[in-house]
């Protein structure tokens, strides 16, 4: 295969025999770079590798895990919902092809494949991927003031919860940023992004519910306060729902709902337990913690970055997901930036 080269796009191949591989590199090889998995999970890899392809090229009859399972899993992946899947099968049955398509696949192809009718159909779904990102960008830069404007409003919201906890306004700032760098680094798309790092804010909106006596109580909280402090992940996700149709205030919903579950099973409310933990929920609870390790409280001393790093990893695999908690040092110094700009 040729060297990668940035104007050429990468498009991913998915099949689990070497003949099909052939000729379907043979055919695109001299437009495009090429990556190849012979089964679906490989396949699921790769799409989340760097560079993402532009589009999957995805057989439907393989064993273990299925094509329609492997575009199951890459549209329901933030990282990977965006890249065009097209079936490339021998499954010719109407009733496949609208599986197919209900799963958002954007094209079906049969086989044996007819090299032109491939070249033209992957010719066309590269354009439309490139002018879709090409509206994205234009209709982000159209909405930039009033993306401010509403994240000006979230940041007060966190900031007030944070001020009836005995915190700083800042914290909301700052683990906001520290989320939105780990979903960075972890690979997702700019629209999940940004919209992860507006909804952050909003973790903590359901400790309006909770009485001040629990809330501000100076000394450890007995059971039952216990209890009630951890009603506050379900009374935010009631102030923030029935917003289905804005998908930020469905994220902060979810946020507020799982930021303090654990990935070995032992948070709260639900006792979800690893990947069941929405990727957001994760992210979050790993930005929080941070924070507020590294900051003073009426109650504790700043910890240094080194304790804290040192309890991050201590935790990977019991409160955080270890994957997320492995990229922490490609962003701490970002982090230190961002401690310096939005200070207590």
């Amino acid at each position: 295969m040729s060297e990668h080269s940035p104007q050429r796009p990468t498009i991913l191949i998915v099949d689990d025999t070497p003949d099909n591989i052939d000729v379907l590199a043979a055919t695109l090889r001299n437009d495009y770079d090429l990556k190849v998995a012979t089964n679906g999970k490989k396949a699921l890899h790769i799409a989340q590798s760097f560079p993402k392809p532009e589009m999957i090229l995805l057989d439907v009859m393989m064993p273990e895990m299925d094509g329609y399972e492997v575009c199951r899993q890459l549209k329901a992946n933030p990282i990977t919902s965006d890249i065009p899947v097209l079936f490339v099968t021998a499954k010719a049955n109407p009733c496949d092809e609208e599986q197919g398509f209900a799963l958002g696949a954007v094209d079906y192809i049969t086989k044996p494949i007819s090299p032109p009718r491939v070249k033209a159909r992957v010719r066309t779904h590269i354009a439309l991927y490139n002018q879709n990102r090409q509206l994205q960008d234009k209709v982000k830069e159209r909405t930039q003031s009033l993306e401010r404007n509403r994240l000006r409003i979230i940041h007060h919201l966190g900031r007030a919860v944070e001020y009836k906890d005995n915190e700083t306004g800042a914290h909301v700032i700052r683990m906001s940023h520290y989320s939105r760098l780990l979903a960075e680094v972890y690979g997702g798309n700019n629209e999940w992004v940004e919209m992860l790092f507006n909804a952050a804010p909003m973790h903590d909106v359901g400790k309006i519910g909770i009485a001040d006596s629990i809330l501000l109580k100076p000394g450890k909280l007995d059971p039952d306060e216990w209890e009630i402090m951890k009603q506050h992940t379900l009374f935010g996700a009631k102030i923030l729902g029935d917003c289905d149709d804005d998908p930020m205030l469905k994220m902060a919903e979810v946020i507020a709902l799982t930021h303090h579950e654990k990935w070995d099973g032992t948070g709260y409310p639900y006792g979800l337990k690893g990947d069941s933990i929405p990727l957001e929920g994760r992210i979050v609870a790993i930005a929080d913690v941070l924070d507020a390790l590294l900051s003073k409280r009426p109650y504790k001393e700043a910890w240094s970055l080194k304790d804290t790093m040192q309890y991050m990893n201590e935790n990977a695999g019991k409160h955080f997901d270890p994957k997320l908690i492995e990229l922490l040092p490609h962003i701490l110094p970002e982090i230190e930036k961002i401690r310096t700009a939005y200070p207590d």
